[in-house]
């Protein structure tokens, strides 16, 4: 089935070529776009089943690793890519019932549906690139449509976050190209598999300062504290779906390259140590921000800064049972995030605002609207028997293994981090809907298309509170891979020249198992 691994790239590409030829017929454009990410979705679907028997490889033009393209989809891209295409499906649902595709008189935005599918083709490239050069290619790709649907409609506001945003990911860009010329210098290769074989031979400072600069790339696209600052203020202007998708998304194939990276090409756990601290800033700064939040688009932002610490923390412990939960938890909390910025969108529909002040009595006039918010919200803050849970659950557990002091403060941090998170989705759960409505409230009607697809998302949480048992073990085996190296070396590099063999890493790692 390796024919299908470049689809989840190729067709919505193809899409948009589709879609920019069509740009004078709206209808058109809403059905290839709905046909493409539909599509997408199976396919991704299929990866994640295919995979689950070892890593797919497609060799781009025929050319062998790693002297050409490699395209990779193993357990963590195959899980990535499926839950990734199931929200952007929505997502554009969304905003089709909202009418963002079709615009305004004011502000006409036929680009809309192009833009959309690039980004999924950028999302999905990062997720499978072989490579350092193409990883860093589905980043640029991201970054390019990401601006245009966050400054759609020219608003001031949408400018200047816009302009915050781009400065931001260029520099991150920058640092990244800048680590993947120096990786080259010093390796000869940027194919992922092989460098994975030549790190560990090379100089151990130079080794940790390559190390070093791609955190620092990825962490500023993760929004990992002190490099998130930029988050807040970007997001929350942008329309619903599009604050949604960039939510529950693009900071995840951030801490996805930090997975891929630290797993293997920087398996010696150097800086697990900095990480930790990383971790448990990141948790606690971006919940004591949500606290301080009376706009819920704002507030959730701000959370969503402080959970990417969870993903960090599983990341930092670099054990296989710390791997899992946190590959469990980014699966998690991108449904769950791209929800809640998908009911607040509904909110700010209803009533016309976000703010904690201006809103109430919503409880009454809309009960469904209340319970689509009140699920994801308390699976976010961790209450049993909900996802975030679980997720939580096996990340205090992985952390209480570890055994050391940095990693008990971790599960401290972790504890209070839900605890506070819960203070805050309450609060703005208590206010929204049931404080009394400010007088000159004026309610309008949510169209039932947008409501749907929420309510898809909402369902697909759920369901993967239902499904934890077999999604767990199967976020386990894509752990113990990662762990390992071997499969993933041996899948891109049979097909070409295996060089030198595998390092003493690897073999160590095949020991162990």
């Amino acid at each position: 089935m390796d024919w299908l691994v470049p689809l989840p790239v190729v067709l919505p590409l193809t899409g948009a070529g589709l879609a920019v030829a069509f740009s004078r017929s709206p209808r058109i454009q809403r059905t290839i776009s709905v046909t493409v990410l539909s599509a997408t979705l199976l396919v991704a679907a299929s990866l994640l089943f295919a995979a689950d028997a070892g890593p797919l490889v497609v060799n781009v033009g025929g050319w062998a690793a790693p002297v050409g393209i490699s395209l990779v989809a193993d357990r963590l891209s195959g899980l990535m890519l499926s839950v990734s295409a199931a929200v952007t499906l929505c997502v554009l649902l969304y905003s089709l019932a909202q009418g963002l595709a079709e615009g305004d008189r004011e502000a006409p935005v036929a680009i809309y549906h192009p833009t959309y599918l690039v980004l999924t083709a950028g999302v999905a490239i990062a997720f499978l690139s072989g490579d350092l050069f193409n990883l860093y290619v589905g980043f640029e790709v991201l970054l390019t449509a990401s601006y245009v649907l966050l400054t759609m409609e020219g608003t001031r506001a949408r400018i200047r976050a816009g302009t915050i945003y781009v400065i931001v990911a260029l520099l991150s860009s920058l640092i990244f190209l800048v680590a993947v010329a120096l990786i080259y210098s010093a390796t000869g290769t940027v194919n992922l598999a092989q460098l994975a074989e030549r790190l560990p031979e090379i100089d151990a400072t130079t080794r940790l300062i390559l190390q070093l600069m791609l955190l620092i790339a990825f962490g500023i696209k993760a929004a990992v504290f002190p490099l998130s600052a930029w988050l807040p203020d970007s997001y929350p202007t942008a329309p619903a779906p599009v604050t949604a998708v960039f939510a529950g998304l693009l900071t995840k194939v951030g801490i996805y390259a930090i997975i891929r990276t630290q797993t293997l090409l920087f398996g010696d756990g150097r800086i697990d140590g900095v990480l930790m601290w990383v971790a448990l800033a990141t948790m606690v700064v971006g919940i004591l921000g949500a606290v301080a939040q009376s706009d819920i688009k704002r507030l959730l932002s701000f959370t969503l800064v402080s959970h990417i610490g969870y993903m960090v923390f599983g990341i930092a412990l670099s054990s296989r049972a710390g791997l899992a939960a946190s590959i469990f938890y980014v699966i998690h909390h991108i449904t769950v995030q791209t929800s809640l910025f998908l009911v607040v969108g509904l909110i700010e529909q209803k009533a016309g605002s976000t703010s904690l002040n201006r809103l109430g009595g919503l409880a009454r006039i809309a009960p469904l609207l209340s319970i689509l918010f009140l699920v994801p919200a308390l699976s976010l803050s961790g209450i049993p028997p909900l996802s975030g849970f679980l997720g939580k659950v096996g990340l205090l557990q992985a952390g209480v293994a570890a055994g050391n002091s940095l990693a008990y403060a971790l599960v401290a941090g972790g504890i209070l981090t839900s605890l506070l998170t819960l203070y805050v989705v309450v609060k703005a759960w208590n206010k929204a809907f049931w404080q009394p409505p400010p007088s000159e409230a004026v309610m309008n009607r949510n169209p039932g298309g947008m409501v749907a697809p929420t309510a898809a998302l909402v369902a697909l949480g759920v369901a993967i509170t239902v499904l934890a048992g077999p999604i767990y073990s199967y976020t386990d085996r894509a752990a113990g891979d990662l762990r390992s190296q071997t499969p993933y070396i041996e899948a891109v590099l049979s097909r070409g020249d295996r060089g030198e063999g595998p390092s003493p890493q690897a073999a160590a790692e095949d020991a162990g198992r």
